[in-house]
This record gives structure tokens, sequence and C-alpha cells, in this order.
């Protein structure tokens, strides 16, 4: 959970779930997904159009927002434990995208990861 003592009125962990950052309640929507919307590089959108594309109030969009603004650790390191996942099971291989086969982690390996 963020370290933060921010507490959100829209925004919580996902029950029974390995990320640690925060989701929209109710919703299986991440924070950062929403923020990511916002700060595209390609096609960057307004809180008002990042609300109205996934039906939400526009406060639960700029919640998320300065959620992320806070640059939570659980953020990152929710990205850094799916980065050695993907290296590991070889799923950030080129080829695992054109049919190529990628490795099974034992449930030990899976537990490794989740630290």
């Amino acid at each position: 959970m963020s370290t933060t003592s921010t507490t959100w009125k829209f925004l919580a962990p996902k029950p029974n779930s390995n990320y640690r950052q925060l989701f929209v309640k109710d919703r299986r929507i991440a924070a950062r997904t929403l923020y990511g919307r916002f700060m595209s590089a390609e096609e960057p959108m307004t809180p008002q159009e990042i609300a109205a594309d996934y039906d939400l109030p526009l406060e639960v969009v700029e919640e998320a927002i300065a959620y992320c603004h806070t640059n939570p650790p659980e953020i990152r390191e929710d990205f850094e434990r799916e980065e050695r996942r993907m290296e590991a099971t070889g799923m950030n291989n080129p080829d695992c995208k054109f049919g190529g086969k990628y490795k099974l982690l034992s449930p030990q390996d899976r537990i490794r990861f989740d630290l």
C-alpha cells in the first residue's frame, strides 16, 4: 500500500490480487491505467474524456491522477515484478508473440517473483 498518508475516497487495493497498486473501487480498473491515458505521449486525454470513456465520475479520474502523481512505490514494484516474470518465462522474447513457447513457472518460482 502507498506510504503516503492520503486517504483515497474512490481507490482501494484490489481484493485477492497480486497487484499492490490501487484500483477504482468496485471496478477492475487500475488507477495507473487511467493515468496512462492522461499522460499518453501519442494521444493524451483530458480527465473529462477519460471519465466519459470509462463511464466514471470525473472525481474518480481526478483522484486516480492525483494518486499516480504521488509516485507511489507499489506501482513501480508491480511493474518490476511483472518484468521479472516476463523475463523468467520468456514472454518478453519477440518470438513468443508469434507463436513461440514460454516457460511455465513452478509454484516456488511464482512465490519468488511475488517478493
